[in-house]
């Protein structure tokens, strides 16, 4: 069942570590604003939010639809830091910033169902096949947080810090 901003405090105290003399932010699934809603009022610092949400009527302020629409058109080099708070994993929306070299903080939530299907395409770019996937899709769902930070490794992450719980996972890295 998805909820929204489940493990809040530790997703505020994940954005405020990002936080220097103020940030600007494409917040990719703003939701209501809640979450950088908090952030702000924890800290002093100036925070500039590019919002997007592709639920109608969700939230007002923020750019209406399909967030991979906006990565793939808009200057990622106006953002510090671009917020990726998804279910699942942002595979897609990953492999735009990747393409595009963004330069800057990347958070990322990383949700993996208990026998949740890891993306095609990453599995793919870790060396797998279509047709070994498709044969024992199972097989290569387990150990989901590995295979993403192998998939990161592979793009030039170094490192990733963040609160790893069970299946769910809340992470930042900085790409340079």
């Amino acid at each position: 069942m998805k909820t929204d901003n489940s493990y809040f405090e530790e997703k505020v105290q994940l954005r405020l570590s990002c936080i220097k003399k103020g940030i600007t932010v494409l917040d990719c699934y703003a939701g209501k604003g809640i979450l950088w809603g908090e952030v702000k009022k924890r800290t002093t610092q100036k925070i500039d939010i590019t919002s997007i949400e592709k639920e109608p009527g969700k939230n007002k302020r923020a750019l209406p639809g399909d967030n991979i629409k906006y990565l793939k058109s808009l200057d990622l080099n106006k953002f510090n830091v671009i917020d990726l708070d998804a279910y699942g994993i942002p595979f897609n929306q990953l492999e735009i910033i990747f393409k595009r070299q963004y330069k800057g903080i990347v958070i990322v939530t990383a949700i993996q169902s208990m026998l949740g299907k890891l993306p095609t395409g990453m599995l793919i770019e870790l060396g797998y096949t279509k047709k070994m996937i498709n044969k024992i899709p199972t097989l290569f769902n387990n150990k989901g947080i590995d295979k993403l930070k192998n998939y990161l490794y592979l793009h030039g992450v170094q490192s990733i810090e963040g609160y790893f719980i069970g299946r769910k996972n809340y992470f930042k890295f900085n790409l340079k």
